[in-house]
């Protein structure tokens, strides 16, 4: 493993087997977004399908992806006999989230992998940054037919905007879309079975970069301080049919990786003055990573163990919000079965996450009384069909008990 340092050149000819190679990225302190160009002889973003990140995670040749590898929080993975021969460089860029600046990055660094093995390492600290809030950390470039990779660590004072700008791409337009539908879609709320609504997924620099969904209820009122928590689950309904779960603390997910939605924490109760909200972030390339439209299912759990209570009677709902579009999912339940406190689960809303929108309705649909079973998603054409149906999920003490509930139930959810 080399090390490397500013400036520093790399010939992969020898090193890489075949034209396969991973970078990792890693910084702390900040939050950093990352990106690659893929820019033209001239250097410049001629085409802006070939601009990498978390919203446009892959080239339209498969070349580049955005993919960590085990060991980073962050990364890339290329393919590079696939890109077509107008990329000439590809430079890897990290850009600030939010107002802090370089200076105060921790450590950090970018490795690059031929699989399992690291074939040299670029490490960067906020020493060697001022007032920056953007940096190209590296380049692969191509040079008598081969490729070869720079270790760069330039700053810019101006984040990412500063880069698509300095590359030749159009920032303006991209940001400003999302400004159209905040006012008109700002009001949305869905209270009856069969209606939806439809987000629209905006592509660019500019677009939001986090889809977020928050599920909120109240104190019941019974004066029991033990019995008003809730788990907020997500299911995700893959393009194959197969699904995973997501609920916090033992799966909670991440948003960078697989499966591209993350829990951001458990919350165990309610009280007469604040409501409390379980909250969990999509990624809008949800659809993209999972190569065709993804179904998702929200809902809400009570257990047993914290005593027999109505999902009814904390009345739960659900907010989803991106960027100016924000939409509530508040389907009036008072007359359905989650009234009563042998229904232990209750579905707030679906979801159909294709690669431009996001289609929203709301359920009301309740499990059965006394069973365990999750909302279980099945395709239907381009439809999602519901069944309480899935296998049991426990957190905590009672995971232990799984195997036993799942036992004559042919379903399981995936890693």
């Amino acid at each position: 493993m080399e090390t490397l340092i500013k400036g520093q050149r790399l010939a992969l000819a020898g090193l890489v087997t075949g034209n396969v190679l991973q970078l990792g990225i890693a910084g702390e302190g900040v939050a950093l977004d990352y990106a690659c160009f893929g820019l033209d002889a001239a250097g410049k973003l001629s085409d802006d399908r070939y601009m990498t990140f978390f919203n446009q995670p892959r080239t339209p040749c498969g070349a580049v992806d955005v993919r960590a590898p085990a060991g980073d929080p962050a990364g890339f993975h290329f393919q590079l006999d696939r890109l077509p021969a107008s990329i000439d460089r590809l430079v890897i860029t990290a850009a600030i989230d939010g107002a802090a600046t370089l200076s105060q990055l921790g450590s950090g660094h970018l490795r690059l992998f031929d699989g399992a093995r690291e074939l040299a390492r670029f490490a960067y600290a906020g020493k060697d940054f001022a007032n920056e809030r953007a940096v190209m950390l590296g380049e692969l470039y191509r040079k008598d037919g081969q490729w070869r990779f720079m270790a760069v660590g330039q700053g810019f004072n101006g984040g990412l905007d500063a880069l698509v700008a300095h590359f030749g791409g159009e920032v303006a337009q991209a940001a400003a879309e999302p400004v159209a539908p905040r006012i008109s879609l700002s009001k949305i709320s869905l209270t009856k079975a069969g209606q939806t609504h439809k987000l629209s997924l905006v592509k660019g620099a500019g677009a939001p970069k986090k889809l977020i969904v928050k599920a909120t209820w109240v104190d019941n009122g019974d004066g029991d301080d033990d019995n008003d928590d809730l788990d907020l689950r997500v299911g995700i309904l893959l393009p194959d049919g197969r699904m995973r779960c997501i609920q916090a603390p033992e799966k909670s997910g991440s948003f960078d990786a697989m499966p591209y939605v993350r829990h951001l924490g458990d919350v165990t109760n309610a009280t007469g003055r604040e409501p409390a909200t379980e909250t969990v972030e999509v990624n809008p390339a949800l659809a993209q990573f999972y190569g065709g439209t993804v179904g998702l299912v929200f809902s809400v759990y009570s257990a047993l163990a914290n005593g027999a209570v109505s999902v009814a009677s904390m009345r739960p709902k659900m907010v989803m919000e991106y960027g100016g579009q924000v939409v509530e999912c508040a389907f009036d339940f008072r007359d359905s079965g989650a009234g009563d406190d042998d229904v232990y689960t209750y579905v707030i809303g679906l979801a159909r996450v294709s690669s431009d929108s996001i289609v929203l309705e709301p359920s009301g649909k309740t499990s059965e009384p006394d069973s365990e079973a999750t909302p279980w998603l099945r395709w239907q054409g381009e439809s999602l069909q519901l069944a309480f149906d899935g296998p049991v999920v426990f957190k905590g003490e009672d995971k232990e008990d799984e195997d036993d509930f799942n036992a004559d139930n042919p379903r399981r959810y995936i890693v």
